[in-house]
Protein backbone atom coordinates (compact mmCIF):
# COMPACT_ATOMS: atom_id res chain seq x y z
CA UNK A 1 0.00 0.00 0.00
CA UNK A 2 1.32 3.40 -1.21
CA UNK A 3 1.63 6.03 1.56
CA UNK A 4 -1.16 7.96 0.22
CA UNK A 5 -3.57 5.26 0.19
CA UNK A 6 -2.63 5.15 3.82
CA UNK A 7 -3.13 8.94 4.43
CA UNK A 8 -6.20 8.61 2.29
CA UNK A 9 -7.92 5.66 4.71
CA UNK A 10 -6.79 7.68 7.97
CA UNK A 11 -8.31 10.64 6.53
CA UNK A 12 -11.49 8.72 6.02
CA UNK A 13 -11.65 8.06 9.85
CA UNK A 14 -10.70 11.38 10.75
CA UNK A 15 -13.22 12.86 9.15
CA UNK A 16 -16.06 10.76 9.65
CA UNK A 17 -15.79 10.48 13.40
CA UNK A 18 -14.00 14.18 13.97
CA UNK A 19 -11.18 12.75 15.65
CA UNK A 20 -8.87 16.20 14.81
CA UNK A 21 -9.94 19.42 15.76
CA UNK A 22 -8.24 22.70 15.19
CA UNK A 23 -4.85 23.37 18.00
CA UNK A 24 -5.23 20.04 19.02
CA UNK A 25 -1.82 18.45 20.53
CA UNK A 26 -1.46 14.67 19.54
CA UNK A 27 0.99 12.44 20.76
CA UNK A 28 1.10 8.88 18.92
CA UNK A 29 1.76 5.77 20.97
CA UNK A 30 4.62 4.17 19.70
CA UNK A 31 4.97 0.33 20.66
CA UNK A 32 7.87 -0.01 17.85
CA UNK A 33 5.34 -2.11 15.57
CA UNK A 34 4.45 -1.88 12.38
CA UNK A 35 0.90 -0.15 13.21
CA UNK A 36 1.94 2.30 15.37
CA UNK A 37 4.93 3.31 13.15
CA UNK A 38 2.50 3.22 10.07
CA UNK A 39 -0.15 5.44 11.79
CA UNK A 40 2.78 7.95 12.64
CA UNK A 41 3.53 8.29 8.38
CA UNK A 42 -0.08 8.83 7.90
CA UNK A 43 -0.26 11.69 10.65
CA UNK A 44 2.67 13.29 9.68
CA UNK A 45 2.24 13.48 6.24
CA UNK A 46 -1.89 14.37 7.33
CA UNK A 47 -0.34 17.50 9.02
CA UNK A 48 1.00 19.01 6.28
CA UNK A 49 -1.96 19.56 4.42
CA UNK A 50 -4.97 18.74 6.80
CA UNK A 51 -7.53 22.00 7.00
CA UNK A 52 -7.07 21.77 11.12
CA UNK A 53 -3.58 23.03 12.15
CA UNK A 54 -2.15 20.09 14.68
CA UNK A 55 1.23 19.44 16.25
CA UNK A 56 2.42 15.93 17.07
CA UNK A 57 4.42 13.86 19.55
CA UNK A 58 6.09 10.46 19.10
CA UNK A 59 6.00 8.54 22.89
CA UNK A 60 7.20 4.83 23.66
CA UNK A 61 6.71 3.40 26.88
CA UNK A 62 9.67 1.28 27.50
CA UNK A 63 8.81 -1.92 29.78
CA UNK A 64 12.41 -2.17 30.34
CA UNK A 65 13.32 -5.25 28.30
CA UNK A 66 16.90 -5.32 27.20
CA UNK A 67 17.65 -5.80 23.19
CA UNK A 68 14.79 -3.13 22.33
CA UNK A 69 16.82 -1.24 20.22
CA UNK A 70 14.60 2.22 19.61
CA UNK A 71 17.80 3.77 17.43
CA UNK A 72 15.71 3.28 14.30
CA UNK A 73 12.40 4.94 15.68
CA UNK A 74 14.65 7.91 16.65
CA UNK A 75 15.65 8.40 13.66
CA UNK A 76 12.66 8.00 11.77
CA UNK A 77 10.96 10.55 14.09
CA UNK A 78 13.91 13.16 12.95
CA UNK A 79 13.04 12.75 9.52
CA UNK A 80 9.89 12.90 10.43
CA UNK A 81 10.60 15.97 11.86
CA UNK A 82 8.09 14.71 15.28
CA UNK A 83 9.92 15.04 18.28
CA UNK A 84 10.32 11.80 20.39
CA UNK A 85 10.29 10.71 23.90
CA UNK A 86 10.61 7.48 25.73
CA UNK A 87 9.48 6.65 28.91
CA UNK A 88 11.33 4.18 30.89
CA UNK A 89 9.50 1.71 33.11
CA UNK A 90 10.50 -1.01 34.77
CA UNK A 91 7.17 -2.72 33.79
CA UNK A 92 8.27 -5.94 31.90
CA UNK A 93 10.15 -6.43 35.65
CA UNK A 94 6.94 -6.19 37.93
CA UNK A 95 4.64 -8.61 35.86
CA UNK A 96 7.33 -10.94 34.74
CA UNK A 97 9.72 -11.16 37.74
CA UNK A 98 8.38 -9.86 40.88
CA UNK A 99 4.49 -10.84 40.57
CA UNK A 100 5.23 -13.60 37.75
CA UNK A 101 1.55 -13.40 36.34
CA UNK A 102 0.48 -16.22 34.59
CA UNK A 103 -1.52 -14.19 32.39
CA UNK A 104 0.25 -10.58 31.80
CA UNK A 105 -1.38 -9.16 28.96
CA UNK A 106 -4.46 -7.48 30.94
CA UNK A 107 -2.50 -5.86 33.42
CA UNK A 108 0.41 -4.59 31.45
CA UNK A 109 -1.66 -3.01 28.97
CA UNK A 110 -3.34 -1.05 31.61
CA UNK A 111 0.43 0.14 33.07
CA UNK A 112 1.81 0.96 30.32
CA UNK A 113 -1.45 2.92 29.11
CA UNK A 114 -1.20 4.92 32.52
CA UNK A 115 2.47 5.60 31.99
CA UNK A 116 2.04 6.77 28.23
CA UNK A 117 -1.23 8.64 29.71
CA UNK A 118 0.26 10.47 32.38
CA UNK A 119 3.05 11.41 30.57
CA UNK A 120 1.53 12.91 27.02
CA UNK A 121 -0.33 14.94 29.44
CA UNK A 122 2.44 15.93 31.67
CA UNK A 123 3.91 17.39 27.89
CA UNK A 124 0.69 19.53 27.43
CA UNK A 125 -0.98 17.05 24.75
CA UNK A 126 -4.96 16.64 24.92
CA UNK A 127 -5.27 13.46 22.34
CA UNK A 128 -3.43 10.46 22.12
CA UNK A 129 -3.75 8.39 18.72
CA UNK A 130 -3.50 4.46 19.11
CA UNK A 131 -2.89 2.64 16.17
CA UNK A 132 -5.90 -0.50 15.88
CA UNK A 133 -6.73 -0.95 12.64
CA UNK A 134 -9.49 -2.81 11.08
CA UNK A 135 -8.55 -6.19 12.17
CA UNK A 136 -7.99 -5.27 15.80
CA UNK A 137 -11.64 -3.81 15.78
CA UNK A 138 -13.09 -6.82 14.13
CA UNK A 139 -11.02 -9.28 16.65
CA UNK A 140 -11.96 -7.26 19.75
CA UNK A 141 -15.65 -7.91 19.02
CA UNK A 142 -14.49 -11.61 18.80
CA UNK A 143 -12.91 -11.67 22.34
CA UNK A 144 -15.96 -9.78 23.27
CA UNK A 145 -18.46 -12.02 21.86
CA UNK A 146 -16.62 -15.17 22.82
CA UNK A 147 -15.28 -14.16 26.60
CA UNK A 148 -17.66 -11.58 27.79
CA UNK A 149 -21.46 -12.38 26.04
CA UNK A 150 -21.85 -8.86 24.53
CA UNK A 151 -21.45 -7.13 21.30
CA UNK A 152 -18.67 -4.70 21.80
CA UNK A 153 -15.70 -3.15 20.00
CA UNK A 154 -13.24 -0.30 21.31
CA UNK A 155 -14.57 3.66 19.93
CA UNK A 156 -12.79 5.60 17.23
CA UNK A 157 -12.57 8.58 20.18
CA UNK A 158 -13.09 8.23 23.55
CA UNK A 159 -12.99 10.90 26.05
CA UNK A 160 -11.07 9.71 29.21
CA UNK A 161 -12.64 12.00 31.57
CA UNK A 162 -10.18 11.50 34.62
CA UNK A 163 -7.47 12.25 32.48
CA UNK A 164 -9.00 15.13 30.83
CA UNK A 165 -7.72 13.44 27.41
CA UNK A 166 -9.31 11.97 24.55
CA UNK A 167 -7.91 8.60 22.68
CA UNK A 168 -8.06 8.58 18.89
CA UNK A 169 -7.95 5.32 16.58
CA UNK A 170 -7.52 6.68 13.14
CA UNK A 171 -6.72 3.54 11.32
CA UNK A 172 -10.06 1.95 12.00
CA UNK A 173 -10.43 1.94 7.93
CA UNK A 174 -6.89 0.08 7.45
CA UNK A 175 -6.27 -3.12 6.78
CA UNK A 176 -3.66 -5.25 8.74
CA UNK A 177 -2.41 -6.35 5.03
CA UNK A 178 -2.01 -3.45 4.07
CA UNK A 179 -0.42 -2.65 7.22
CA UNK A 180 2.31 -4.99 6.48
CA UNK A 181 1.99 -4.00 2.79
CA UNK A 182 3.36 -0.55 3.72
CA UNK A 183 6.01 -2.05 5.85
CA UNK A 184 7.39 -3.54 3.53
CA UNK A 185 7.31 -1.06 0.59
CA UNK A 186 9.08 1.45 2.56
CA UNK A 187 10.97 -0.32 4.66
CA UNK A 188 9.43 0.62 7.91
CA UNK A 189 12.37 0.37 10.76
CA UNK A 190 10.02 -1.74 12.99
CA UNK A 191 11.74 -2.62 16.62
CA UNK A 192 10.93 -6.48 17.81
CA UNK A 193 8.39 -7.16 20.49
CA UNK A 194 10.50 -8.68 23.49
CA UNK A 195 7.73 -9.61 25.75
CA UNK A 196 7.51 -13.25 26.51
CA UNK A 197 4.02 -13.03 26.03
CA UNK A 198 4.35 -11.88 22.74
CA UNK A 199 2.14 -14.36 20.44
CA UNK A 200 0.59 -15.98 23.10
CA UNK A 201 -2.20 -14.31 23.96
CA UNK A 202 -6.07 -14.78 23.57
CA UNK A 203 -5.74 -11.69 20.88
CA UNK A 204 -3.47 -14.04 18.90
CA UNK A 205 -6.56 -16.80 19.06
CA UNK A 206 -8.66 -14.20 18.01
CA UNK A 207 -6.60 -13.42 14.76
CA UNK A 208 -6.14 -16.92 14.04
CA UNK A 209 -9.93 -17.59 14.67
CA UNK A 210 -10.51 -14.46 12.36
CA UNK A 211 -8.23 -15.93 9.60
CA UNK A 212 -9.96 -19.25 9.78
CA UNK A 213 -13.18 -17.81 9.35
CA UNK A 214 -12.55 -15.55 6.71
CA UNK A 215 -10.88 -18.36 5.05
CA UNK A 216 -13.84 -20.64 4.84
CA UNK A 217 -16.43 -17.11 4.36
CA UNK A 218 -14.57 -14.99 2.06
CA UNK A 219 -15.60 -11.55 2.63
CA UNK A 220 -16.93 -12.38 6.47
CA UNK A 221 -14.67 -9.63 8.17
CA UNK A 222 -15.90 -7.06 6.09
CA UNK A 223 -19.07 -8.16 6.87
CA UNK A 224 -18.38 -8.12 10.37
CA UNK A 225 -16.83 -4.56 10.44
CA UNK A 226 -19.68 -3.52 8.84
CA UNK A 227 -22.01 -5.08 11.33
CA UNK A 228 -19.50 -2.85 14.00
CA UNK A 229 -19.85 0.21 12.12
CA UNK A 230 -23.77 0.20 12.24
CA UNK A 231 -24.27 -1.95 15.57
CA UNK A 232 -25.21 1.37 17.56
CA UNK A 233 -22.31 0.58 19.65
CA UNK A 234 -22.51 2.47 23.40
CA UNK A 235 -19.56 5.27 23.22
CA UNK A 236 -19.01 5.48 19.29
CA UNK A 237 -19.52 9.07 18.62
CA UNK A 238 -22.05 10.04 15.44
CA UNK A 239 -20.34 8.94 11.99
CA UNK A 240 -20.61 11.85 9.41
CA UNK A 241 -20.29 9.92 6.25
CA UNK A 242 -19.83 13.35 3.98
CA UNK A 243 -16.21 13.99 3.77
CA UNK A 244 -15.83 17.82 5.12
CA UNK A 245 -14.04 20.72 2.62
CA UNK A 246 -10.47 21.58 2.67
Amino acid sequence: MKLQRLMSLVRKAVDEYQLIEEGDRIAVGISGGKDSLALLYALSGLRRYYPKHFELEAVTVSLGFENFNLEPIRALCADLDVPYTVVETQIGEIIFQDRKEENPCSLCAKMRKGALNEKVKAMGCNKVAYAHHKDDVVETMLLSLIFEGRFYSFSPRTYLDRMNLTVIRPMIFVDEADVIGFQNKYYVPVAKNPCPADGKTKREYAKNLLAQLNRENPGVKERMFTAILSGNIHGWPPRQTRRREG
